[in-house]
């Protein structure tokens, strides 16, 4: 099984919190409600940042209450991008003053 979602917390080592969010017809009404579903998902290289859409697998169980893998990052979030920019930043010095 294959699902995409949104990673909103990233705290922990190799694990991920993913949101997935679905689309479901209220029964007696027919308006459409906003499912969220929270996974934790195992990420080896500690690559996925809050913000970022992945794409999950299942696997086997890894912990108590992990079991599903991030296969890919499809895009970085904002936040990723910003901490992405201001290390770059800092490597070059240009916005660092040694006053």
């Amino acid at each position: 099984m294959v699902l995409h979602g949104t990673v909103v917390s990233d705290k922990m080592d190799k694990t991920v919190v993913v949101a997935i969010t679905r689309l479901v017809p209220h029964p007696l009404y027919g308006k459409v409600l906003r499912r969220i579903t929270k996974v934790k998902a195992h990420d080896e290289r500690n690559a996925a940042r809050v913000g970022d859409r992945v794409k999950i697998v299942y696997s086997r169980p890894i912990s108590k209450t992990k079991h599903w893998r991030v296969a890919a990052i499809l895009e970085q979030g904002e936040q990723a991008a910003q901490v992405g920019l201001a290390h770059t930043t800092l490597q070059h010095g240009s916005s660092v003053s040694s006053e």
